[in-house]
């Protein structure tokens, strides 16, 4: 039973830091992407984005964090169930609809000037 718990532990730690790479690279896209694209694209404002990303940043990076001090400070122990509660929930399903409908829709939006119509020159 103990090695059940151990693998449900890693599965849950890496579900973590998943989540939270997803979430700081959600963060990162919306910083680096001009405001009036977020505008032009019909999405909502980008301090709006970056809000909800930097909130879903933090709740996914505390979960993650969580579940890495329970997996090295007591191994693998029935810990299953801390960290991905409601916030890291609800930061998976931000940066999910970020990456998925947001930064598409913003991608060629108020880039650069060098681009030809085949592709940058």
């Amino acid at each position: 039973m103990n090695l059940i718990n151990g693998v449900f532990n890693l599965l849950f730690l890496v579900l973590a830091v998943g989540i939270f790479g997803m979430s700081v690279y959600a963060l990162v896209h919306a910083l680096r992407v001009p405001t009036s694209s977020f505008v032009a694209a019909g999405k909502l404002q980008k301090n709006l984005w970056l809000l909800i990303l930097a909130l879903a940043t933090l709740f996914s990076g505390a979960g993650a964090w969580n579940y890495l001090n329970a997996f090295i400070l007591v191994g693998s122990q029935a810990f299953i169930g801390i960290g991905l509660g409601l916030f890291s929930i609800l930061a998976v399903i931000a940066a999910t609809v970020y990456v998925v409908d947001v930064k598409p829709a913003v991608k060629g939006m108020g880039g650069r000037g060098n681009s030809g119509p085949y592709g940058p020159w």
